[in-house]
């Protein structure tokens, strides 16, 4: 790459748990030859996504090459947070081939799109392309609204009736930014499930799109990497829920982190995260948990009430064996008291 090329850059969006950090870690592991730099953007105060993906660093992207910014959505601190990062990536000796941007599961891309226009970096980078992972399952379920069905019969009777939800504009926005759909975890829903996925994606897009379906996170990079978008000059064929709108925010999704002491058995814990998610209608878990005499940290990733945990690698010496789990749901179902009591039942061992 020449001095005065664009450094391309690669936005991964998706619904909460959707796989990005799975994508980005395949990613990594086999780069074609490219020199990667991943900028990681979490919800929470808990660096679970930067912290996995720094777990997996290669020569061809080395933990240096890895950036976090957990306080606050990218597009949101612009000046302040995201400007920088991408000058200091960009400063990297040797200089990155590619940046990969994994953006908060609650993030707008397009707001995001716009900062490529800051004078500091519009003439030394370009967006690729925006890469929109949908969780099959959840898709073809309708998880965008509480009751789907009911919605859409109050949609018959009434035009003028508002059947959005918070989460339904993030997964449409997401869409209607895309370059191309990959349509993770497609075992879990089968070929009917993928099928009503596709027909729903389809419905959502203002375009037509190509949808791949990414078992395990496993894409040729070739698929995704070098499209060549310049999304950046592309934004009227991106259209959003909040175009018109000076600024948005994320006020109707809430986090509290809670610590956790050590728990006996994994399973206990699995239990107690799928209790939440029906009970308190949770969207999110992710985190880590000391567990009773093992020296191993183990990770949990929850989506609603499925749950997935893995020890990730040993306590350091020094390091406190205490668990935190970050929490996310819409604003009215973060109730700190009774979340905290499902996670840490009564009778558990003080902190």
């Amino acid at each position: 790459m020449t001095d005065i090329a664009k450094l391309p850059v690669t936005i991964i969006t998706g619904f909460l748990g959707s796989g990005k950090t799975t994508l980005i870690s395949q990613l990594m592991q086999n780069p074609q030859g490219k020199r990667l730099a991943v900028v990681v953007n979490e919800f929470g105060d808990v660096g679970v996504d930067g912290e996995i993906l720094k777990g997996c660093a290669i020569p061809d992207c080395p933990a240096e090459n890895i950036m976090e910014l957990a306080n606050g959505c990218i597009c949101c601190t612009v000046a302040d947070d995201f400007i920088p990062t991408i000058e200091a990536l960009m400063a990297l000796e040797p200089r990155p081939d590619h940046i990969l941007i994994e953006t908060s599961g609650l993030a707008l891309p397009k707001p995001l799109l716009k900062a490529f226009d800051w004078p500091d970096i519009r003439s030394k980078i370009t967006v690729d392309g925006v890469i929109a992972l949908a969780d099959a399952e959840a898709v073809a379920a309708g998880r965008f609204a509480p009751n789907v069905a009911a919605v859409d019969a109050q949609r018959a009777a009434d035009d003028s009736i508002d059947h959005e939800t918070p989460l339904s504009e993030v997964f449409e926005d997401q869409i209607s930014c895309a370059d191309i759909v990959l349509l993770t975890k497609p075992d879990l829903a089968g070929p009917e499930g993928v099928e009503k996925a596709k027909e729903i994606i389809a419905a959502e897009a203002p375009r037509p799109l190509p949808v791949v379906e990414v078992p395990e996170g496993r894409v040729d990079p070739r698929v995704i990497l070098g499209l060549g978008a310049a999304a950046e000059d592309d934004m009227d064929a991106r259209p959003s829920h909040h175009d018109g709108v000076p600024e948005h925010d994320h006020d109707d999704f809430e986090q509290i982190v809670v610590p956790l002491p050590e728990v006996e058995d994994p399973a206990q814990l699995v239990a107690r995260i799928e209790e939440l998610a029906k009970s308190q209608n949770i969207l999110r878990v992710k985190g880590y948990a000391a567990v009773a005499g093992k020296p191993m940290r183990l990770l949990v990733q929850a989506v609603g009430a499925r749950v997935r945990h893995q020890y990730d690698r040993p306590w350091k010496p020094n390091e406190p064996r205490l668990g935190q789990l970050v929490v996310i749901a819409e604003h009215d179902d973060i109730d700190t008291m009774a979340i905290t009591s499902v996670l840490v039942p009564e009778g558990s061992p003080a902190l």
